[in-house]
This record gives C-alpha cells, sequence and structure tokens, in this order.
C-alpha cells in the first residue's frame, strides 16, 4: 500500500512538530506520574502489590498492542484522525478516572487511557517520516524524542507532588489537559485522503495477544505465559506466509539491517527503563530520599535531554545518524560507568550519571528512528516505525524487570553492592549495543 500522492507537506511543519511534541510531554508524562502514586492507591483500596501493579503493566500492555495498531491503521486513514481519535480516547479516559472511587474503575481508565495514548508517540513520528524533509527530518524526530524523555523526567516530579498534597484523583485533571490539542494539531496537520486498503484484524489481535503473554511472562515468570506467547507468535509467523498483507510486514522481518535497529533500539530501552526503576530505588534504601526529591533528582537529566533536542536534530542533520548513534552509546557506556563506580558515594553523582543517561538515551531513540525512515521505502515507514516503538515498550517492560530482579538478588536489605551488580549487567548490555551497531555499520558500508 503506496502513501497517498496527492498529499503535501504542511508548510509550518516546525509548528506542527512543536505541538505534537507538546502533546507527547503530556501523555508521556502520564506514564510515570502514577508509579509515583502507586504506594497511596494501594493503601485506598486495600490492595496487594501484585495486584496494584495491573495499573502500570496493563497500561504497559495496551500501549504496546494499540501503538502498532495505530501505524499500521495509518497506512490508510489520514494522522489527523487517527490522532483525533486517540486523544479523544485518552481525554475521555482522564475525566472518567477522576471520578473512579473503586480500583476496577481506575484499572479501566487507565487501560482506555493507554488505547488513547497509544496513537501519540508514534503517529507522530510517523509524520515526521512522512512529511518532513529528510534534511531536517533528525531536528523532528530529536523535538519528539526529548518531549518524550522530559515527559518521563517530570511525571515523578508531578506525580510526587500532586499525590503528597492533594490526591492521585487529580493526576487525571492534569493529563484532561491534552483535549486542548485537538483543534490545534487539527489546524496544522496536513489534509490526506483516506486509501482503500485491507488491514489483517486477526493477525492484530494475534499479535497483541503474543505481545500480552510475553509481558506477563517476564513480569511473572510463569512457564504457561510464555507457553502462550511461543504459540502466539508461532501461529503470527504462520499467517504472514500465508497473506498477501499482514499485520505485521514481512519486508521488515527479513531486512537484517532494520532488525539490527530494533535490536538497538531494545537495548537502549532495556538499559534505560532499568536505570528508572533502580534508581528511585537506590535513592531511598541508601540515602533516605523521599518521592519528592527522588523526582527533582531526576528532573535534571530530563530536563537536560529537552533543552539539547534542538542540538541533537542539528548533529543528525549535519553529520549523520551512524555518528549520532555512535555518540549515544559513549554516552549510555559513560553513564552506566558512573553510576557503578561514582552513584555509592553521593546521590549528585546519581543525578550526575542520570544526566549522560538522558541525553543519551534520547539521542539514541532519535537517531535510530530517523535511521528507519532513511532506509526503509515509503510505503513501509508506518509499519517499520510502529514496529520499532512497540519493541521500545517491549524493551522497556524488560528492563524495568531486569534492574528489580538483579536488585532483589542482592537481598532484602538494598544493600549497595545489589545495585553496583544492576549497573555492571547495563555496562554489558550496552558493550553488547555498541557492538550491534559496529556489525550494521559495516553491514550498510559494504552495501
Amino acid at each position: 500500500m503506496t502513501v497517498d500522492p496527492h498529499a503535501q507537506a504542511s508548510p509550518s511543519y516546525t509548528k506542527t512538530i512543536f505541538f505534537l511534541s507538546l502533546t507527547v510531554w503530556l501523555v508521556v508524562m502520564n506514564t510515570t506520574m502514577f508509579n509515583v502514586a502507586l504506594p497511596n492507591i494501594l493503601n485506598d483500596f486495600s490492595l496487594l502489590p501484585s495486584e496494584g501493579a495491573w495499573i502500570v503493566s496493563g497500561y504497559s500492555i495496551v500501549l504496546a498492542i494499540c501503538t502498532i495498531t495505530y501505524t499500521r491503521l495509518a497506512d490508510y486513514i489520514p494522522i489527523r484522525r487517527l490522532l483525533t481519535l486517540g486523544i479523544s480516547i485518552f481525554g475521555l479516559a482522564s475525566f472518567i478516572g477522576f471520578f473512579a472511587d473503586s480500583f476496577v474503575w481506575l484499572l479501566l481508565s487507565r487501560l482506555f487511557q493507554a488505547a488513547g495514548a497509544a496513537a501519540i508517540p508514534g503517529l507522530s513520528m510517523v509524520f515526521a517520516g512522512r512529511f518532513v524533509p529528510m534534511e531536517r527530518r533528525g531536528r523532528a524526530l530529536a523535538m519528539i524524542a526529548s518531549a518524550s524523555s522530559l515527559g518521563f523526567g517530570l511525571g515523578p516530579v508531578v506525580g510526587g507532588v500532586i499525590t503528597e498534597y492533594v490526591s492521585w484523583n487529580y493526576l487525571f485533571l492534569i493529563t484532561l489537559c491534552v483535549l486542548g490539542m485537538i483543534p490545534v494539531l487539527y489546524r496544522f496537520l496536513p489534509g490526506e485522503n483516506t486509501r482503500k486498503g485491507y488491514f489483517d484484524v486477526w493477525g492484530a489481535l494475534v499479535t497483541g495477544i503474543g505481545i500480552t503473554f510475553f509481558l506477563l511472562f517476564i513480569s511473572t515468570f510463569q512457564w504457561y505465559y510464555f507457553a502462550g506467547a511461543i504459540l502466539s507468535l508461532g501461529g503470527l509467523w504462520v499467517r504472514i506466509q500465508k497473506i498477501d498483507l499482514p499485520f505485521i510486514q514481512p519486508g521488515l522481518i527479513r531486512d537484517k539491517g532494520y532488525r539490527q535497529l530494533l535490536y538497538m533500539s531494545f537495548l537502549g530501552f532495556a538499559t534505560h527503563f532499568a536505570i528508572l526503576i533502580v534508581m528511585p530505588l537506590m535513592l531511598q534504601h541508601v540515602f533516605g530520599r523521599n518521592p519528592t526529591a527522588v523526582g527533582f533528582i531526576i528532573f535534571p537529566g530530563a530536563m537536560l535531554s529537552a533543552v539539547a533536542a534542538i542540538y541533537v536534530g542539528r548533529l543528525i542533520d549535519r553529520y549523520g545518524n551512524m555518528r549520532v548513534m555512535f555518540l549515544a552509546h559513549l554516552l549510555l557506556i559513560i553513564s552506566t560507568i558512573i553510576f557503578y563506580f561514582l552513584s555509592p558515594q553521593s546521590e549528585y553523582m546519581i543525578m550526575l550519571a542520570y544526566m549522560f543517561t538522558s541525553f543519551g538515551f534520547s539521542s539514541l531513540s532519535s537517531s535510530t528512528t530517523n535511521e528507519v525512515s532513511r532506509v526503509m521505502s515509503k510505503e513501509l515507514i508506518a509499519s517499520g516505525i510502529g514496529m520499532k516503538q512497540l519493541t521500545h515498550f517491549v524493551g522497556s517492560a524488560s528492563g524495568s524487570v531486569l534492574g528489580g530482579i538483579i536488585v532483589e538478588m542482592g537481598g532484602a536489605d538494598f544493600a549497595v553492592h545489589s545495585f553496583q551488580h544492576t549497573f555492571l549487567v547495563l555496562i554489558g548490555i550496552m558493550l553488547l549495543s555498541l557492538f550491534l551497531l559496529c556489525l550494521y555499520k559495516k553491514r550498510i558500508t559494504h552495501h
């Protein structure tokens, strides 16, 4: 299915990217705000931690499934219409969540929030890949990625303050603001025609079931979830071979270079989210910091990433994706080394290390996404970016679990060495990702 030839790039795509980034910031901030509020929610509804965890993990599962669905639908339905639908669902769920007085209503509100939120980051990347000229695309993707980093960093700050001084219900009012972006985006997003095409509903369902089983497996390590994931993904592979336009494009899977980009994205997201899980635990158990203080320690790194967005984009546009990907790996390796050697000395060393993490993560996310938009044919850009977004969510879930497991292996007293073991593993993960980048560079140089 080819992109509509009559769709033209918006003359004000810079403003469009700015407003899309603002929307991404609000939506991503919603993800981490509730992590800080979880203890209060458990207490209010008398829940066990395993029950309350569904507020976070359920959100991630729905987000992962719906993200690739929206980007796949973008091959046929205008981006403007899909974004309006996603924001509307997200806003309505936020309104309902504010009045939630039971765990069931709270959980349903969060799941529907995820179903709407999934449209925004992925389709923002698709818009940049489809409408922004290649020579300016790096800057656009860097701005979106840095808005996401800022959202991750501000989430704990906002969530901690609101939960501590008002109530967790008011977190839903913050996210309700996103409804104000509908008329703005509708004005700036370019018009496209609806295109006829076939959407593989069964393939989407099987993909969703397989991802759900996989995320449940890495959260619980129950073998039957792993068996369910293998069976579902095996069924998906059979379906990909049988029909002409499957939900997952076979051209993506066969492209070895694209797969290497996915592996690097997975490892980068796993590293970042392992740090986001381990860092607050270390600040709490080693340095005795409360949730609000943790948020403020995370904030400078996220702010640096947002401020540096324009420079990351300029580096990509001037020097190319490859050099920025190497720079991103260098920054992330330096950050994990600082965490390993210096984090036990002071909380300010943790703040410094996370500044390297946030900047490196934003650079890696922007440059790899821009590389996907460069190497993919136009008809595969939306699907390629959708698969990459899906990899992000699976990587973030895997990293969170990995970080928690390694720390727990060190004992219930949360000793300093248990955190250092985690950072040592993360150094190894980033060195593996650097090795994959060298293989990718060798591959494209020979082609």
